[in-house]
Formats: C-alpha cells, structure tokens, sequence
C-alpha cells in the first residue's frame, strides 16, 4: 500500500516503503511530517534540496502538514487569551470562551488561506529577481519556511512569553532565504531583495489576519483589539491581477498595492536598493551597505513616509498631572526600524492603588503603521457582554475605540486623530474616571500637530 501524499513530505526520498505498508495511514503522515519537521529546523539547507527534488501536490501539503501546523498558534491563541488570560495592573482579562472558540476557528482558516495568497504572490516574484515561477515550488518554500513560526504559536499559551514567537518568527524568514535559491532558483545575489519583498506581502497578509480575527476576539488591552476587514475584499489587489495563472515578465514591475490605503510597495525599489546594497558589500562599504539595506526594507514596508513629530513635541502634551493623579514616570523617544522613523512618548500617572497609562504615538507619519489603523479607523463596533463593553466610532472627525470592564477594574480608551497622531490611555479604574482623567490632555493641541515638512 502506497501512503497519500508521501511524496510531498518525506525529507528523504530513500523512506521505506515497506514501513509505509505496515503502518496505518495516519500514522505514516505523522511520521513524515516530524521527520520534515525536524529536517526543516535542524538541516534547512540538505531538507531544501530534498524538497526540490520532491513531486506533490499543493492539497497533499495542505492535508498532511499545514492543517497540523498552523492548528499549534491557533489553539495556543485560544488558551492563552480564553482560559490563561492576560494580566495587567494585577488583573487578568480574557477573552469570553466562545468569542475566543470563534476567533481560533477565523484565525485557523485565514491562516491557511493566506499560505496559499503568499504562494502565489513568491510565484509572481521569482522572475522579477530572476527566479522560476512555479507555484508548487512556491507553496513548498511558503509552507516549509513558515514551520519555526507555526511552533513559535505554543507561546500564545503565555501571553507574556509572545516575543520569543517574534523570535522563531525571525527564524522562518532565515528558512525561507535559504529555500529561494533552491526552490524558485533566485541567483543568491538576489535572495535578500526576494525575502524582503516577501517579507513586505507577509506584513500585509499578517495584518490582515489579524484585523479581521480581531473582529470576532477583541483581545484584553488597548491596540490589540484593533480590527476590520477592510483588507480582505481587496486581497486580490495584493497578489496582482492574473497572478495565479502566469508570473511577470523578465524585468517587469511588481507593485503591492494595500488595499484601502495610499500605501503602493513597488519591488522595482526593493530591487534597486538590494542591487546597491550588494555592490557596496563587494566594496567593503559597510556603511552604504547598512544604508541600502534600510532603504531596501523602507520600500518593502511602504516607504519612509514623512518626518515624524519630534519625540519633545509630543512630551509637551503630557500632562503634569491627571486630575489629582500625579505622573510618576515618563519616557520619549525617537526610533528607527527597517527603514522608516517613528515617535512615541508614555507616562505613568499613579496614586495609591489607581494607575494610569498614557501613551502617544506619531502613526501617520510610517506607511506599515497607518495600514494598521486604516480599517479600524472607518469601523463602527457596539458589543457589549455581562462583563465587558466594547465600543468603536467616530467623533468630530476622531476615531475612538472605547473598552472597559462593567465591575470597573480596568478601561481602555483609544483615539486617532485625523493628523495621525494615537491617543491611548488605560487603567484600573471605571471608564467615566479614565474619560475624565483624560480631560487633561489638550486634545485640540494634540489634533493640530503638524509634521515637518
């Protein structure tokens, strides 16, 4: 008896297949999927070149790994946000059991879906760089290269261990790096500017799955309940018309355009700054290299966008005091990261047992951010359980998410304003305290920031 789809997984093509004939089907599967597992993990580079010497299916993968895989941070979510909770200012708020039961069953599904929209967005790249378009080669590269990330969900088990999914995250794009020139057959020289350009459509695709979970699993805090599906309807605007039929011709223009926003990632720029990073690492020039490189993950993420607000403009606007609630602590800074600068500014306002947090960021100044508030933005949200409020709407041009516990121990309040500038303040105190706390903050000052030109 010959196992489904074994053709697709096994690391080895040497397998046995008298094993295979003696064990059940299932756990045939099973063992080729930890052997690709561990291969993938553990000897990236040998299990590439096993991969590429594989025949397949692109629904052979699907059944016999990624609906494993991809189950990992959609249960891990669930538990931690639903069962284990996310504790803050000495409470823990979760998520009610069947808002999170839907949100793991959204989560799971668009997370499949999206493996597919990148395969095919890695197909339409690779002659762009100088690649092959083969969209199983693609779907292998996609599905194979996220697996360090698809593990690095059993962290969403703790909440507060979430960075180290950022770090297996991180490791995924490694993984896939090494696979480009293997499976898409991208000149090396080329594979940085092809993982960056990938990177980009990922940003885009994350985003979207997280804003449309959001939806159904408001998530306990501020920023993290963000949400619309804005972004799904124009998807295919993401991909490129005709994408899943034919690749780009040699030398064409590749343009990402996200959905919803005036946000276009051109792969011609992500291209050019790759070429000019590569030539000034043959020189020896670290510093243009390092500036290249920058200017690489700028055009993948957008652009630069403007000139942030200075990091003491908006520490101006923070108050000495809430009310009665003195600040205690206070932080401004200026950052830049993958190429683009950002400004935000926090304080802590604390008096006995109430604690108050404000913090201030500059968001419409960088591309990636703005796409994160652009659905969330023009949203309406009114839902309300025995527990909790939450609430979505806009004010005299402001856009204002409100959510709160109905006992009091904890509110969160966040506004954008129309210049770009996110307002959020949260707290363990009812939501009329916080509102009125906040009076403090000159909001009308706030609005009429204006970013250099």
């Amino acid at each position: 008896m010959t196992r489904p789809n074994d053709t697709a997984l096994d690391p080895d093509p040497s397998v046995s297949a008298s094993a295979a004939g003696t064990a059940p089907a299932s756990h045939a599967t099973a063992k080729a999927m930890l052997e690709r597992v561990m291969g993938i993990l553990l000897k990236p580079r040998e299990t590439w070149h096993a991969a590429d010497r594989e025949s397949g299916s692109i629904g052979g993968i699907y059944l016999s790994y990624l609906v494993f895989l991809a189950a990992i941070p959609a249960v891990a979510g669930f538990i931690g946000y639903s069962l284990v909770g996310v504790g803050a200012f000495g409470i823990s708020v979760r998520v009610p059991i069947v808002q999170g039961l839907v949100g793991m069953v959204v989560g799971y599904a668009m997370s499949l879906a999206m493996v597919f929209v990148m395969a095919v967005v890695a197909n339409a790249l690779a002659p762009r760089f100088g690649g092959q378009a083969q969209l199983f080669k693609a779907f292998q590269l996609i599905a194979y290269g996220c697996t360090a990330g698809w593990l690095g969900g059993v962290f969403s088990v703790l909440p507060s261990l979430g960075m180290l999914g950022v770090i297996t995250a991180l490791y995924s794009v490694y993984l896939v790096y090494l696979g480009v020139p293997v499976l898409m057959r991208v000149p090396q020289a080329r594979a940085v500017g092809y993982t960056a350009a990938l990177i980009a459509c990922g940003v885009v695709a994350a985003l979207v799955v997280g804003l449309v979970t959001s939806l159904v699993t408001p998530r306990p805090g501020g920023l993290s309940g963000l949400g619309s599906t804005g972004g799904l309807g124009g998807l295919g605007s993401v991909v490129g018309t005709g994408a899943l039929g034919r690749a780009p011709a040699q030398g064409a223009p590749v343009s990402v355009k996200v959905p919803g926003t005036g946000i276009s990632i051109d792969t011609a720029k992500v291209e050019a700054a790759s070429r000019r990073m590569e030539e000034a690492q043959a020189r020896g020039d670290t510093e243009a290299a390092g500036q290249a490189m920058g200017d690489m993950m700028s055009a993948a993420l957008g652009g630069k966008g403007g000139a942030p607000l200075a990091p003491e403009t908006l520490r101006a606007l923070l108050p000495e005091a809430l009310g009665t609630i003195p600040r205690t602590a206070v932080e401004a800074r200026s950052e830049a990261a993958l190429g683009v600068q950002f400004t935000k500014v926090s304080a802590q306002y604390s008096e006995g047992e109430r604690l108050i947090e404000v913090r201030m960021q500059d968001v419409g100044a960088v591309p990636a951010l703005a796409l994160g508030m652009a659905g969330w933005s023009s949203s309406t949200v009114d839902r309300e359980t025995p527990e909790e409020v939450e609430r979505v709407f806009r004010r005299d041009g402001v856009a204002i998410k409100e959510n709160y516990r109905k006992d009091g121990t904890s509110a969160s309040l966040v506004m954008l304003m129309p210049n770009g500038v996110l307002l959020e303040g949260s707290g363990n105190l009812p939501m009329a305290d916080l509102q009125a706390a906040l009076q403090a903050v000159p909001m009308a000052q706030l609005a009429g920031l204006k970013r250099p030109s």
